[in-house]
């Protein structure tokens, strides 16, 4: 080894976003790196779900950078940031209706997949060859996150836990380098947060970085190799769980509560601006 500093995969810098006036992120600096599992925690209103938006490219920034492995992204449209490997999910489940386990992890993969128009008019077989291996990536997507007797089943029956780990699926069946995981524990039972934490730990472990925004502190704390709390937009502390829990300023943003559920079922403000 010679002991060189790893390099983050995703970082902001002096990351900003104002909305009428009021400023929803000021001066955002972030590392992430593969394989880590980063939480994003902080009171309602306190910028985490603009984050996701600036980093997903649903917002433009005001003000500072982002860079993926080198590259500038910010700015750029949530199709093409998908296709250099950053995925989001949500805060609630957003199945396709009317179609099959298969088919809705499909739809993930369309960022990775190369054949285009040309190739299915000139190239059917290239074409075929590509479906054919999209179908046995679904499978083995639906089995790592516990789905495989469901695999040909109609989406909507599923439950509203099998519902979210098709959304991790679906998300992982576009081969991304980063994921960005919106409340993954949200409406989940105790045996529901038990697997899909197994799972996001195997996500990482496969070299993708997770970036996640969770309230339930039970959940996230033995989950997180590291963790950044903002308040009012801004970066208050960034740290191991252990510090981030004994923090003054962290105690102070949370009014005395970060041992439990913190502001469960409450979006942030800025969620749809």
């Amino acid at each position: 080894m010679n002991g060189s500093a790893p390099t983050p995969l995703l970082t902001t810098r002096g990351l900003g976003k104002t909305f009428g006036g009021l400023a929803a992120l000021v001066g955002l600096d972030l590392d992430l790196y593969p394989g880590e599992i980063l939480g994003l925690i902080g009171p309602n209103g306190a910028g985490k779900t603009t984050t996701f938006n600036l980093i997903a490219g649903a917002l433009p920034p005001d003000a500072g950078t982002i860079e993926l492995a080198g590259e500038l992204i910010a700015g750029r449209p949530p199709h093409e940031i998908a296709r250099r490997g950053i995925i989001r999910t949500f805060q609630h489940n957003m199945p396709f209706a009317g179609m099959s386990v298969t088919d809705n992890i499909l739809v993930g993969a369309h960022t990775s997949m190369q054949t285009g128009l040309v190739s299915l008019v000139f190239n059917p077989g290239r074409a075929r060859r590509e479906e054919d291996a999209a179908r046995a990536r679904a499978r083995e997507l639906a089995a790592f996150v516990g789905l495989s007797e469901y695999i040909d089943g109609e989406v909507g029956a599923l439950s509203f836990g099998q519902g979210r780990l098709l959304e991790v699926a679906r998300a992982l069946a576009s081969e991304p380098r980063a994921i960005l995981l919106d409340e993954p524990a949200a409406g989940l039972t105790a045996s529901e947060c038990d697997r899909i934490s197994e799972i996001i730990r195997g996500i990482a472990g496969r070299g993708i970085a997770v970036l996640l925004i969770e309230h339930d502190m039970r959940f996230l704390m033995p989950l997180a190799k590291r963790v950044v709390v903002l308040n009012f937009g801004r970066k208050i502390a960034d740290g191991p769980p252990a510090e981030i829990r004994d923090n003054p300023a962290v105690i102070e943003a949370y009014l005395g509560d970060v041992s439990g559920t913190v502001g469960a079922g409450k979006e942030d403000p800025h969620a749809s601006a």
